[in-house]
């Protein structure tokens, strides 16, 4: 068996630190390495890349929409030509600092409210599709499980991988427990390590409300800005290596992925 486990790294902003990328990257098999919108400075980023690119880790592009001030979690309700453009802004400035940093950009995930909204939200998610594909259509897109999202992607001829959350709660659809209520964010390393170990084993989570739900992953996210995150990590690898899961990046397990 194999999972991948990704987090979302380079968000510090000049002296402003978030996360701990270089203890991250010990334990993570990809990268969702911020552009620049919702976090990071072009000199931390480079920094971010070039550690992972010394640890053999996957380089993902995290997309944002224009929103430092909110971390990317507040809802924008941009113009199809606008957001577009910021994709591929964002995906090309990530490609220009991998290259310097001797790595590449092999996915796309996009961060916070625009990663939700377009889980659902047709329009948007046509848009961010049609920028990837304008930019590298081999990009791979990395989509909440279960989503509608996964359809229209993969109609469009882009390979996708479907995520779950080792830190956030479930609600009985399959949908995140949003961050404003209770449950949404979960911090025992210890709980993490036990429901994610049930999801690659089962297919299936426990949701808010006590009931099962079926969630199928090939990647599983702990986000690098969530109190105690590295413990949660390493809890996290330490239990599915010792139930013999592989930990390695989704370029190297799924068909047609390029390498």
């Amino acid at each position: 068996m194999n999972i991948d486990i990704n987090s979302d790294l380079g968000e510090s902003f000049g002296a402003w630190r978030m996360g701990d990328d270089a203890a991250m990257l010990d334990v993570v098999s990809s990268a969702n390495v911020a552009c620049g919108f919702h976090a990071g400075d072009p000199a931390g980023i480079l920094g971010t890349l070039r550690a992972a690119a010394e640890r053999d880790v996957t380089v993902g592009a995290h997309v944002s929409y224009p929103d430092l001030a909110g971390f990317g979690r507040r809802n924008m309700d941009m113009g199809s030509s606008d957001l577009r453009a910021a994709v591929i802004y964002q995906i090309g400035a990530l490609q220009g600092l991998a290259a310097a940093a001797g790595t590449r950009v092999r996915y796309v995930k996009p961060h916070g409210a625009l990663y939700n909204f377009i889980a659902h939200d047709e329009r948007q998610a046509q848009d961010v599709i049609a920028a990837i594909r304008a930019i590298d259509p081999t990009l791979v897109l990395v989509v909440l499980a279960g989503s509608p999202l996964t359809g229209w992607a993969r109609a469009a001829g882009l390979r996708t991988v479907a995520e779950a959350f080792a830190d956030r709660g479930y609600r009985p659809d399959g949908s995140l427990v949003p961050r404003n209520q209770p449950g949404a964010v979960l911090h025992d390393p210890a709980a993490v390590a036990d429901r994610m170990a049930q999801l690659v084993r089962e297919g299936t989570v426990v949701a808010n409300d006590g009931s099962t739900v079926r969630v199928a992953a090939d990647s599983i996210c702990v986000h690098g800005d969530s109190p105690g995150a590295v413990a949660m990590a390493r809890a996290l690898r330490e239990r599915l290596v010792a139930e013999c899961v592989a930990i390695r990046s989704f370029v190297e397990t799924q068909p047609g992925v390029a390498a």
